[in-house]
């Protein structure tokens, strides 16, 4: 079972890479520190995992806390890297 869960991870790392790349390509957009957080596209992200994770019979508790601790956590990725144009 560890051996299974390492391997996850390992693909998990990889698209946390993947994210972070699009993420700092989005941050090159955006003009203005104000337009990082967005809280109306947050909920709707929330929204959509949460019927995700109903219809595929997954505890939403668990996908909630998840995606926001990926939301909030790149929020304050993209809030230490913008640059003022």
């Amino acid at each position: 079972a560890r051996s299974k869960i390492d391997k996850l991870d390992k693909k998990i790392l990889y698209l946390v890479k993947k994210r972070t790349t699009i993420v700092k390509l989005m941050l090159r957009l955006k003009e203005h520190k104000k337009q990082i957080v967005d809280h109306k596209r947050i909920n709707e992200i929330l929204k959509n995992i949460k019927n995700r994770s109903i219809k595929n019979g997954v505890d939403t508790q668990i996908t909630r806390r998840i995606w926001k601790s990926i939301i909030w956590s790149y929020i304050d990725f993209q809030k230490r890297k913008f640059k003022k144009k």
